[in-house]
């Protein structure tokens, strides 16, 4: 019986290794040209950006803002921050800055989706850019994508920001983070307009205002927890094209030092991944013992054939996640702690399940949603 799982995991990280849409390769990309990025027009942008207590990384955000051409309108959303929030971002003298206090959030809406609702309606351009309060952008970033999305005919480009990775949590955790992300949704299918598979990454997402008005503003997503993807099939729904790639342009300032942090970042959404299924659940918790534990147990137990198997299994689990760690310039090393890593979100999509059959469906930013609101 082991002889045969041992062989269905090696069968199963062959053929992700052999899937002609390659999600363990690192082949969407989009790095910014910074060249006389100062002197772009980008006049017909706008900037939305929610915050919610971000006042220690706001100003190093819309620095960076500032070189990335001529004429860019920035709105920021204050999402009744505590810290001053407010206060920095006026403070940063940006040229076009417009800051906004949300109002009371109402029943059926996340806080992000409801700070872009309010943000949009300030909304004059032709384009729209959805960023982070935590994502700093490299010279001639927007310029860069705006490119793209003429050039390609797109309604709607995504960047997947760099996430820090100094402390040993965030090495071990966070390009595993991008790594099962990719698996889950598949960048070259979604960008080849696959119906099951949309897309995006909410960090930074540059989007035609007139596809928002087509698909109703963020009213039409307010009750989404995974905010990115819906956005992508709601742009998908009408007819839209889409985009999403990893980049070094796009870097996100928040910092996961330790496991409790990376924790309420994977548990506010990993059971939303499964749909709130306890079928889905467990069949994760089996896959995931067969692809990693199983190759393991094998090769320090088995003999003979069965582990050549398990060995086979384990390199090619090692050769899908290497490119990976190579385009965040981490040591190839962390491939051998999979199986930890691995185990490690298993864990905390077990919690973000037994958080919501206590009836949160998710917590983030100080906010709980019940699982009986429309949130």
């Amino acid at each position: 019986m082991l002889f045969i799982l041992v062989v269905v995991a090696a069968l199963i990280w062959l053929g992700l290794l052999a899937q002609p849409w390659l999600p363990w390769l690192m082949r969407e990309r989009f790095e910014a040209v910074a060249a006389d990025a100062s002197a772009a027009d980008l006049s017909d942008v706008t900037v939305l950006i929610p915050a919610r207590d971000e006042a220690a990384t706001l100003p190093t955000t819309l620095a960076a803002l500032r070189q990335q051409g001529a004429g860019l309108r920035v709105i920021v959303i204050d999402d009744h921050s505590s810290d001053g929030t407010a206060e920095v971002a006026h403070a940063a003298d940006l040229e076009h800055l417009t800051v906004v206090a949300a109002k009371p959030l109402p029943a059926g809406w996340t806080g992000k989706l409801w700070a872009l609702e309010q943000g949009r309606a300030h909304v004059q351009t032709s384009c729209v850019v959805l960023l982070d309060a935590d994502i700093r952008l490299a010279p001639g970033t927007i310029a860069g994508l705006r490119a793209k999305a003429r050039v390609e005919g797109l309604n709607l480009v995504s960047l997947m920001a760099s996430l820090r990775m100094h402390s040993p949590a965030e090495r071990l955790l966070m390009p595993a983070f991008i790594y099962f992300f990719k698996l889950l949704y598949p960048f070259a299918l979604s960008n080849a307009g696959s119906p099951h598979v949309a897309a995006a990454a909410g960090g930074c997402v540059l989007v035609d205002t007139g596809t928002l008005e087509r698909i109703g503003g963020f009213a039409s997503l307010a009750d989404a927890v995974i905010d990115d993807c819906t956005l992508a099939r709601r742009v998908r729904d009408v007819g839209g094209h889409t985009w999403v790639g990893v980049s070094h342009a796009a870097v996100s300032l928040r910092g996961y030092d330790d496991m409790a942090a990376i924790h309420a970042m994977v548990a506010r959404s990993a059971f939303t991944q499964l749909r709130y299924s306890v079928a889905l659940l467990l069949g994760c918790t089996v896959a995931m013992a067969l692809m990693f534990w199983v190759p393991l147990a094998v090769l320090l137990l088995g003999v003979g054939v069965s582990r050549v198997v398990a060995a086979t299994a384990l390199v090619a689990m090692i050769v899908s996640y290497l490119p990976t760690l190579h385009y965040y310039r981490q040591s190839p090393a962390w491939s051998l702690l999979l199986p930890v890593t691995g185990t490690i979100y298993l864990a905390m999509t077990w919690s973000s399940a037994r958080r919501y059959w206590r009836g949160v469906r998710s917590a983030w930013r100080g906010r709980e949603y019940r699982r009986d609101e429309k949130v």
